[in-house]
């Protein structure tokens, strides 16, 4: 079956990039292996280096109101805020009783409360979910959705994180109660022998996955149909695919990061994808 997608490479060299966002100012946002933050446009514009975490290695990432960037670093466990000028600090790292230990992807809610997977240990289902109110303070949320917690996204009403779960390998998403504690956890989806890593929602409620291992982009559909986009299974583009984020103008580009190698893919979709929440966060 032919892919039913048309990738084309951004043409910028990255340094292994983990994650791409679609920021407030109408750019695309990467990160390095070396920690970098990377931003650019999609249109083959130049690429700038608007910030490096000394000895860090960014992961997922999001932004508020003010173009501020909230990256995940592995390497000294925590989400740090970059300025849309390049200066870094530390958001978040955990708290007194509980430190991060793999921060890997952040979404923000409409009230600026920031939840950040942290994925744990390889196999050993002991991943959870922080909750990060403004400001940095930060409490374990869900411990239901374990198994190597990776990529999530926010449903379009906000009552619902999508939470891709690397080992075993599923997708889930967890009820966000009336009170912001975390209700039921429910699997949407198994993908056994597969590792899920990104996902991002269109308009239509479709639910889009990037596989790390194979080099697949699932669809989802809200009525649990599971479709393969792109199978990349001679790794001629995509190499690792990990975080995806939708960005342009119009919100149908899909943008792929690739884990393992040097670049960035963009790929055109009939359906717009959800807009991500950049709350007005004070401070």
């Amino acid at each position: 079956m032919p892919n039913m997608l048309e990738l084309r490479n951004i043409g910028h060299l990255f340094d292994h990039p983990e994650a791409v966002a679609w920021g407030p100012d109408g750019r695309a946002y990467a990160g390095g292996e070396a920690g970098q933050l990377y931003r650019f446009g999609l249109d083959g514009g130049p690429l700038e280096d608007v910030a490096r975490v000394p000895g860090g290695f960014l992961l997922g990432l999001a932004h508020d109101a003010d173009g501020n960037t909230y990256a995940c670093d592995d390497k000294a466990p925590a989400v740090h805020r970059i300025t849309p000028d390049g200066r870094v600090s530390v958001y978040a790292n955990g708290n007194a009783a509980q430190k991060m230990r793999v921060p890997n992807y952040p979404v923000f809610d409409d009230a600026g409360n920031l939840y950040v997977s942290d994925s744990g240990n390889w196999g050993a289902s002991d991943g959870w979910i922080w909750k990060v109110a403004p400001g940095g303070s930060a409490t374990i949320w869900d411990r239901q959705a374990n198994g190597f917690t990776n990529g999530m996204c926010l449903s379009a009403d906000g009552r619902h994180l999508y939470v891709a779960e690397s080992s075993p390998p599923l997708i889930s998403r967890i009820e966000i109660l009336a009170d912001g504690s975390a209700g039921k956890r429910e699997i949407l989806v198994e993908l056994p022998r597969q590792v899920p890593d990104g996902l991002a929602l269109d308009v239509s409620g479709n639910l889009y996955i990037s596989l790390y291992n194979p080099n697949i982009i699932y669809r989802l559909t809200p009525a649990g149909q599971l479709e393969a986009l792109y199978d990349d299974w001679e790794q001629l583009m995509l190499v690792a695919p990990t975080n995806i984020a939708f960005g342009g103008p119009d919100m149908k580009t899909l943008i792929i990061a690739s884990l393992c190698g040097w670049s960035v893919h963009v790929a055109r979709l009939e359906t717009p994808g959800l807009r991500l929440r950049y709350p007005k966060l004070k401070g």
